[in-house]
């Protein structure tokens, strides 16, 4: 009799574990399909995926650029095929060219380069105030959309250039970063850098440019396509002459040692 009861117990066990472990299957096989079809879930994650890789490929690229030359830009790559052809671009360093080159493109565009991180704050409430973005971009800021980015106000290339500027300006020093934009700058219909703008307007390297081609090569920068650095309009003289002393300016009061 102790048997048949011990046996009765250990079939009664079982099949209470075989009705537990197929109630839990069944729950697993239902609970299983709905985390899978979780789409907000999923598209969380894979955003934040993304998110990440895009950080890490930045990260890289700045730490690149910081020794290497950018081969190409993607303004470049778009002008060169809507030209039907490549694009006149030649490097040279930032000690090939004229100082004055350098003075004057800062005065132009961005005379607190040396003091700020990346965005000029005054600049920015000053342009706030007057309802529009004119002055409030500083030549970091232009070196990463230009080096990174694309041409053209839209929100997405904003946030992107805001998020890698403070890290460009952390890796790179301020030479590093006047060099790279004065070398991938557009300065005409095709013409890139400041070494191919000096031949292009006025058959000179950029090492002998003298204050008045580089106050007029600045002047062209925020139109380079509308405007001419060898035939320039009364505004671009006048234009030029401003920048010519406020490079000057900046040599004298301090706002050129980071590059010097």
């Amino acid at each position: 009799m102790g048997c048949a009861n011990t046996d009765d117990m250990a079939r009664t066990s079982r099949k209470k574990q075989t009705k537990a472990g197929k109630t839990k299957d069944l729950r697993t096989a239902v609970a299983e399909p709905l985390r899978r079809a979780n789409p907000v879930r999923w598209l969380t994650r894979m955003a934040l995926r993304a998110a990440l890789a895009l950080l890490a490929a930045g990260f890289v690229l700045v730490l690149a650029y910081k020794v290497l030359n950018p081969p190409t830009t993607y303004t470049m790559w778009s002008e060169g095929r809507r030209l039907g052809g490549p694009v006149d671009y030649d490097w040279v360093d930032a000690e090939e060219m004229a100082p004055v080159m350098l003075r004057s493109v800062v005065a132009a565009e961005d005379a607190n380069f040396c003091t700020h991180w990346g965005f000029d704050m005054r600049a920015i409430r000053a342009a706030i105030a007057e309802g529009s973005n004119r002055g409030a971009s500083t030549i970091s800021q232009q070196t990463v959309k230009n080096a990174y980015l694309w041409q053209g106000r839209n929100w997405l290339r904003k946030a992107l250039e805001a998020g890698v500027t403070p890290l460009v300006e952390a890796v790179w020093s301020k030479k590093r970063i006047l060099e790279v934009y004065l070398n991938i700058a557009e300065f005409d219909e095709g013409v890139f850098g400041v070494e191919a703008a000096a031949e292009h307007y006025f058959g000179v390297s950029a090492k002998n440019l003298s204050a008045t081609q580089a106050a007029r090569l600045a002047a062209i920068l925020p139109d380079p396509k509308d405007r001419s650095a060898s035939r320039p309009s009364a505004f671009v003289e006048r234009r030029a002459s401003q920048i010519r002393d406020g490079a000057a300016t900046i040599a004298r009061d301090g706002r050129a040692d980071c590059f010097e």
